[in-house]
């Protein structure tokens, strides 16, 4: 058995996980703040880190710009792999940011 504590809204929590078992999907997600500004982050539940920031106890960044809404969120097996698409998204511009969500939602409509 394994044993995982998420620190990444400041709380603790430990979660025991059987190493027989597939580990959770994690996201990518992108939120829209109230702003116009957008923010990437990373998490296995949008809904729930989406509730944090909102309630101004996310992140730094959306504790200054509070969130308007999900823009987009994208799957990945495991955490590595949603970090990675993270830092890769977080390196393009905001324009580029909406055109991938833009694309996605197109993808899930059709």
């Amino acid at each position: 058995m394994q044993y995982a504590v998420d620190r990444s809204d400041g709380s603790f929590f430990i979660s025991t996980r059987d190493s027989g078992t597939p580990s959770a999907t994690w996201f990518v997600y992108i939120l829209e703040c109230r702003d116009g500004s957008l923010y990437t982050g990373i998490a296995i539940d949008v809904t729930r880190r989406y509730a944090v920031h909102a309630a101004g106890k996310g992140a730094r960044y959306t504790r200054a710009h509070p969130p308007a809404r999900v823009l987009a969120t994208f799957a990945h097996p495991d955490r590595g792999a949603a970090s990675k698409a993270e830092y890769a998204i977080k390196q393009l511009s905001a324009a580029a940011k909406r055109a991938l969500c833009a694309g996605q939602s197109a993808m899930s409509d059709g």
